[in-house]
């Protein structure tokens, strides 16, 4: 066949297929525009991915812990916001904001929250609006922002010493965790960052769980573009992950630990789960708290 018969083959086939291609692009465009809303519901219920009621675990709320109703001011409406306040036994010892993962809300989230008390701090865990006993309905990247913004600044009144004050966050709550972090001014600030089992950006870990060559990050409306931000936290910053997470690969821990600028630590605990790695590495947390966050006096 001479070039003339393949240029024009390939023309040929060009126009076919392109028209083709350009019709369904057309069409499919239109169809996103006229759902876009219904999409962003159904990826907003994935990404969050909400358990209603009471985990099959939760055996009651340990003896000591305060419930509050944490009001969260959004637009001309104010809700409620569930959380738990644990002090621990010592006056005056460090504490924790615990923003948790998708799924659980906080009846789930007992046995991590009674490991960080159990290391000595006082601890206020929150679940998001839409989770829990929280009002609300379905939550945004934007509104869990929001209601962990509201939770620090109740945390800088039950503990007024910005060097006894830290943010912890599990999985997705990792995210939100790095995103509080990142936007703290120097008067509100905290003395560190614990982020366990977490990602770099969404997109990244819906691509290891499906398909690597998908542009989700063109996609997806919510970012939770945590490897950009945590290049904005200016504390010290503990990032841990187990090496036998099946959900969210520990590497993505490692490249935010190469973007985090500030003095830090990188905790693998060899053998941990997406969700038993505290429990695991609990020596190795132990000894981060006190070589990366001077805490000498935790039990």
């Amino acid at each position: 066949m001479s070039d003339a018969s393949l240029i024009s083959s390939a023309t040929q086939w060009l126009i076919q297929h392109g028209l083709r291609l350009m019709l369904w692009l057309g069409v499919a465009g239109s169809l996103l525009a006229a759902g876009c809303s219904q999409l962003a519901q159904k990826e907003r219920e994935l990404t969050f991915g909400i358990r209603p009621g009471t985990a099959s675990w939760y055996s009651g709320l340990p003896d000591g812990v305060q419930e509050l109703m944490l009001p969260v001011a959004d637009g001309k409406k104010t809700e409620r916001m569930h959380a738990w306040w644990w002090p621990a036994e010592r006056k005056n010892a460090p504490a924790v904001l615990y923003l948790h993962g998708a799924r659980w809300n906080l009846t789930g989230q007992l046995f991590r929250i009674e490991q960080l008390h159990d290391f000595g701090f006082s601890v206020l865990a929150i679940d998001y609006r839409g989770f829990g006993d929280s009002e609300g309905e379905l939550p945004s990247e934007k509104t869990v922002y929001q209601d962990a913004h509201v939770a620090w600044q109740r945390l800088t009144q039950l503990q007024p010493d910005p060097n006894k004050r830290f943010i912890y966050g599990h999985s997705l709550g990792g995210a939100i965790a790095i995103d509080l972090a990142s936007s703290l001014k120097a008067d509100a600030g905290a003395h560190g960052l614990i982020v366990e089992s977490s990602f770099t950006t969404l997109a990244d870990v819906a691509r290891a769980l499906t398909y690597p060559w998908l542009p989700l990050q063109l996609l997806l409306s919510q970012k939770f573009d945590s490897v950009d931000k945590i290049s904005h936290v200016h504390m010290p910053v503990l990032i841990v992950h187990g090496t036998a997470d099946k959900y969210v690969p520990s590497r993505f821990s490692q490249n935010l630990y190469d973007a985090a600028p500030e003095k830090k630590r990188l905790l693998l605990v060899p053998g941990g789960t997406h969700n038993n790695s505290m429990w695991l590495g609990a020596s190795g947390y132990r000894q981060a708290f006190h070589d990366l966050f001077g805490l000498r006096t935790l039990s």
